[in-house]
């Protein structure tokens, strides 16, 4: 119970700092709409190729804007020397990570949901027809980017220039999952049901949020302490 207390107070006290001043909210949020915006103008919403790449543009724009806020994860620290303070606290290295985990998930989960609306209205794409299976995926893929990020930000917090370091060392780990999420986001856009070849890439998409999930607070402590 102490663990999961931990871990709650944690991510109340980022989501706390990130709604106050919605510097990376905003950013990324923006930067979602802009790309949308400049992708419709290249592709006709009206074109079947549109509709064939629908899933992995939706997951570009995913993928870049949540760089922005995994970013600001531990970087918000340094001021006044937070982070040392967070790390001399009771509290274990795998409740830190978690924590912090839990608030850019529940972020990133956010920025996806203003996106959404607009990718349907800038593509012509009926997404709300697979609400349900279309949510898992993004649920799924959204925590494998979350895990991943909020470890590498950990690893380059410190890094002049994490800002250019951190998308350079999370993409290609995500590769997996976000061909896993393109091709089931696409599948599902197009009004096909998840079903035959589509379960092999949900069932890849879950078994890589284990592994990486179990392999980040395991290694947490390491990377923190170093």
């Amino acid at each position: 119970m102490r663990f999961f207390s931990a871990v709650f107070t944690i991510a109340a006290k980022d989501l706390r700092s990130e709604l106050r001043t919605k510097e990376a909210i905003n950013a990324a949020l923006s930067f979602a709409v802009v790309i949308l915006l400049l992708f419709s103008f290249a592709f006709d919403p009206t074109a079947e190729t549109t509709r064939e790449i629908s899933g992995g543009l939706l997951w570009l724009v995913f993928a870049f804007a949540g760089a922005l806020i995994l970013n600001r994860s531990f970087a918000r620290e340094l001021a006044n020397d937070c982070l040392d303070a967070l790390l001399a606290a009771p509290v274990s290295g795998a409740a830190l990570f978690l924590g912090k985990a839990l608030a850019n998930f529940a972020l990133l989960v956010l920025i996806e949901a203003f996106s959404l609306p607009v990718f349907g209205v800038f593509y012509n794409v009926e997404w709300w027809r697979f609400i349900g299976p279309l949510s898992l995926v993004i649920l799924l893929a959204t925590w494998g980017l979350t895990v991943i990020g909020t470890m590498f930000s950990a690893l380059t917090v410190n890094l002049r220039l994490r800002e250019l370091m951190l998308p350079m060392l999370v993409y290609p780990m995500m590769i997996p999952a976000l061909m896993a999420a393109m091709q089931l986001t696409t599948q599902l856009l197009a009004g096909q049901p998840l079903a035959g070849d589509a379960l092999t890439w949900l069932r890849l998409l879950i078994g890589f949020d284990i592994i990486f999930t179990a392999l980040s607070l395991g290694l947490v402590e390491t990377v923190l302490l170093r």
